[in-house]
């Protein structure tokens, strides 16, 4: 996806970055584009608002979809995934699944052949936890609190 593919040649760190690189890459780039180093000129803080606002989403990102966030979070993936689908769409390669426990999770490079296949499957979650909830990258868009 270009999206994922951009955000990682802003912070220039390959698929294999793990959170440690990300997250050091992260702070260096905050470093520099911070936008109170740049205090004596109003046009230059405004650019590096712009750029520190792209390097936060860009690094929030990354580190949602790294493959260290999902294993830690891969027992409350795997319990969800069993709930059963509420709703799903397809936006641009990115299908956008609910599920009835409240989670909703975003997953990466969709070809639009196996959208049409789930859309058309007797049994969507059957079809989904086959071919697709473990084929592509994910990441969790929202979560319902937990109550404590």
């Amino acid at each position: 996806m270009k999206k994922i593919v951009d955000y990682r040649k802003l912070l220039d760190v390959s698929e294999a970055s793990g959170l440690q690189e990300l997250k050091m890459v992260y702070r260096d780039l905050m470093k520099t584009w911070h936008p109170d180093k740049f205090a004596d000129n109003e046009a230059e803080k405004l650019s590096a608002e712009e750029k520190s606002k792209t390097i936060i989403e860009a690094y929030h990102f990354l580190v949602s979809i790294a493959p260290e966030t999902r294993q830690q979070t891969l027992d409350i993936y795997n319990q969800t995934i069993n709930t059963g689908i509420l709703n799903f769409d397809f936006k641009g390669q990115v299908l956008t699944v609910s599920f009835i426990d409240g989670n909703t999770y975003e997953y990466f490079d969709v070809p639009r052949a196996a959208y049409v296949k789930l859309v058309n499957a007797d049994s969507p979650g059957r079809f989904a936890r086959r071919h697709i909830f473990n084929e592509y990258v994910y990441r969790s868009v929202s979560r319902l609190a937990v109550p404590a």
